[in-house]
């Protein structure tokens, strides 16, 4: 049964999920289990943020405390680090966009690479833990974090398949699928993102982490660095725009974040309200059609609850010029949007401003305030951000300064 893409769905998980958010999570959050009753379950609705990891965040708090949810609250800032860590280093997207149309390239020509990429993909490996869990997330568009470790490094170190088809699967199938969070992790387990570590499968982690559903055989037993160049030395973070007053304005929705609500409280009064679905362009390939329906309900959903006058919602390799025809149709003089990290929909958007400007209209990104404090301090790694919580935390609600 397809997810309800749906604002009041994500705020039920969260509340279903609240009374387990604090030591019953930590105990349990690594075992992976069928229906996963360990875990929240909120990612297809924070990736798209129909729920913002900051309401999460200050429910969990209200009724934990820090100490008692400080391993909820770390997993939920491991998203905001990821994606601040991409947005101020954004030549690792471009990097894996590039290493993954040379794997396509080798696919065409090398039939043993096809075939084994095939058998991962189908889940037919005869590697009984790894093939569950690839019919799992074709099936329903999820896996459990602790499964996509190992499968990643199965796929990686056993099957000595490229990563980025690996990512480029994952991004295809899950409707949680997220630029900065899977490639990263991806890069993790492989040993590209913390240069020299790696994650290695073991067959009596998997078998104590699953209850003993799984203990596979011939797993690889030693997991080598991958080769690759180290990571960039990082941007500014983006500081977002302020939109003028007076001008005819229309809001821009896209499936990276769906609570404009804070725009609207800041004073942004727009006529019109247009959409741009890229979940179709997380991948060269066919990307499922569970993956598109979500993003592309979430969007309807965020519009209804904008009751504002509907613009088009626009896709594919001409959404671009429709945007341009739709704001020079309203007469805008500017068109908003919510600031998108680094993927397909600030692909797009950075195709986009030239078009508009060229038309006499401003694009302006908001940033919202989650964002603009966190990813600053995305420079070097997990711990040294963590420092950070504590202060982060104490910022909760407070207005930043435009």
């Amino acid at each position: 049964m397809p997810l309800p893409a749906t604002r009041t769905e994500g705020l039920r998980h969260l509340a279903d999920f609240l009374p387990r958010a604090g030591r019953a999570y930590a105990a349990r959050r690594n075992h992976d289990l069928p229906g996963h009753p360990h875990v929240s379950g909120l990612s297809p609705w924070l990736r798209h943020r129909l729920v913002t990891e900051e309401e999460v965040v200050t429910a969990v708090l209200a009724r934990h405390g820090a100490a008692a949810a400080e391993k909820f609250l770390q997993e939920v800032f491991w998203r905001t680090y990821w994606k601040g860590w991409l947005e101020l280093r954004p030549g690792v997207w471009t990097s894996y966009l590039e290493g993954l149309d040379a794997a396509r390239d080798r696919l065409a020509v090398e039939g043993g690479l096809r075939r084994d990429w095939e058998a991962a993909c189908q889940g037919e490996t005869g590697i009984d833990a790894f093939d569950h869990w690839a019919r799992e997330l074709v099936t329903t568009g999820y896996l459990h974090n602790h499964a996509r470790m190992w499968f990643a490094s199965i796929w990686i170190f056993t099957l000595r398949l490229p990563w980025e088809l690996g990512a480029d699967f994952f991004l295809r199938h899950l409707i949680d699928g997220d630029p900065a969070s899977n490639t990263l992790s991806w890069r993790w387990v492989g040993g590209l993102q913390t240069r020299g570590k790696t994650y290695l499968a073991r067959p009596d982690n998997i078998a104590r982490y699953t209850d003993g559903r799984f203990r596979p055989q011939g797993l690889a037993r030693i997991a080598p660095p991958l080769d690759g160049p180290p990571p960039p030395a990082p941007r500014a973070a983006p500081s977002g725009a302020r939109w003028e007053e007076e001008d005819a304005t229309g809001l821009l929705l896209h499936e990276d974040d769906l609570s404009p609500g804070w725009l609207l409280a800041a004073g942004l009064r727009p006529t019109s309200v247009a959409a741009l679905l890229t979940a179709g362009s997380r991948s060269p390939l066919a990307v499922a059609e569970q993956v598109t329906e979500f993003a592309a309900g979430a969007t309807a959903d965020a519009r209804a609850r904008l009751d504002l006058p509907n613009g088009p919602s626009v896709e594919g390799p001409d959404a671009v010029r429709h945007l341009v025809d739709w704001a020079r149709a309203e007469g805008l003089r500017q068109v908003v949007t919510l600031h998108a990290p680094v993927g397909p929909a600030a692909s797009a958007l950075a195709e986009l401003e030239p078009a508009l400007g060229r038309a006499g209209i401003r694009l302006v990104r908001g940033l919202r305030g989650w964002d603009a404090r966190a990813w600053p301090h995305a420079t070097h790694g997990f711990f040294r951000f963590r420092e950070r919580i504590p202060a982060l935390l104490d910022g909760l609600g407070k207005p930043r300064a435009a």
